[in-house]
């Protein structure tokens, strides 16, 4: 995928603080460079300051600044079915969540979640991943047909674009990224040659292109219920147990019998450990170089038994979990989200410590969770060089 950073200055959205002073006494570039050193979790208040501050503040070249400064961060991206009760209609709708951070402070203030732009098309059972600023979100049926296409979110410029299409339409395909590079396993019936090739799929975002990895026939399931990677290997869970990809051998493995037993819902690896909910609703982590899974203690009092509705991601290093709760009031629902501290001590158990949680969202009665994931801004210091203001 392109980068799109150079072309995106002629919006008047990203120019328009340009023409007004940031700080008085200060020029722009100084003003520019005190506002990219203040904490992340304050620019919903400094976007109150004033019309050209909130331009500012979205600006490709403020984000660019600041990660000049070595402040990459990460952040929850959740996307939300929602049902429109007046016509029994449905849109999906993306939010992101303000980034995690090691201040204690944090605790203190309020989260804000915050809309994105709404994608062009809205897909049943399409796979999510992230690499830098860019969210992918891959295949999904439309009217029941399942589709090859590929939309990408710039979260710098927060729009959509369409990119290269799969060889094949997929649905509830399993997915996931290995060293800059994504993989796509399943999500189509293989009824004839053209699918049976293409079952498992790589897409190079720097050359912008797909291309089949082959696959033995006996993988070949077409529903992907979860995936994972762990250990620079991509983990994919179908009806009849679950694979393993490793992309540096080219080698195809099953799953253990005792990682296909204990693996329930959607899932997240956090220092190599993958994290999920058990049948009694419990998280736990499965240590795949002791091939056995724990209990994650410390937060049983804290959270509640996740039987269904709840899905979690790795977010800067913790493991952050997002649950449907209680109705709130005739017509909505509330999203709860946990961020979890989460480390093995000398003994080998799993202990987490909540840092944070709370009520993010209310949505209606009827919609539902469909996914969360990282997406972080990585440090890329020619991005400064396409922007100049003036």
């Amino acid at each position: 995928m392109a980068d799109q950073s150079s072309s995106s200055s002629s919006d008047p959205t990203e120019t328009h603080h340009h023409d007004q002073t940031l700080i008085p006494a200060l020029s722009n570039d100084v003003a520019l460079q005190c506002l990219a050193r203040i904490p992340r979790f304050h620019h919903p208040l400094l976007s109150l300051v004033s019309k050209s501050w909130r331009s500012a503040l979205q600006s490709p070249l403020f984000h660019a600044t600041r990660l000049a400064l070595n402040t990459t961060q990460s952040f929850l991206f959740l996307n939300l079915r929602l049902f429109n009760p007046k016509d029994s209609s449905f849109s999906f709708k993306w939010y992101s969540l303000q980034p995690c951070t090691l201040d204690p402070q944090i605790t203190l203030i309020p989260r804000i979640l915050i809309p994105m732009n709404s994608s062009p098309c809205h897909l049943i059972g399409a796979s999510f991943v992230s690499i830098g600023r860019h969210l992918y979100v891959i295949g999904g049926s439309v009217n029941d047909i399942p589709s090859p296409n590929m939309w990408v979110f710039d979260c710098l410029t927060n729009k959509w674009e369409m990119g290269p299409k799969m060889r094949v339409g997929r649905e509830f395909a399993a997915s996931g990224v290995i060293n800059g590079k994504i993989y796509v396993l399943g999500g189509c019936v293989v009824d004839n040659w053209a699918r049976s090739i293409n079952w498992a799929e790589m897409f190079d975002p720097v050359t912008g292109s797909w291309r089949a990895i082959p696959s033995p026939i006996e993988v070949r399931e077409k529903w992907m219920h979860a995936s994972a990677v762990v250990g620079g290997r991509i983990y994919a869970m179908a009806d009849r147990s679950g694979v393993i990809f490793d992309p540096e051998l080219g080698e195809w493995s099953s799953v253990s019998t005792e990682l296909d037993m204990g693996w329930r819902g959607r899932a997240a690896v956090v220092d190599e450990v993958l994290y999920c909910y058990d049948y009694l609703g419990k998280i736990r982590g499965f240590d795949v170089g002791e091939n056995e899974w724990k209990e994650l203690k410390g937060v049983d009092k804290h959270l509640p038994k996740f039987l269904c509705g709840a899905t979690m991601a790795n977010v800067g290093g913790r493991l952050f979990v997002v649950w449907e709760g209680k109705g709130k009031g005739k017509a909505n629902i509330e999203v709860l989200c946990a961020e979890i501290l989460v480390r093995k001590n000398e003994s080998g158990e799993l202990w987490g410590s909540i840092v944070w949680s709370d009520v993010i969202i209310l949505i209606p009665k009827g919609s539902s969770i469909v996914h969360c994931l990282d997406v972080h801004f990585t440090q890329h210091l020619h991005l400064i060089r396409h922007f100049k203001v003036k």
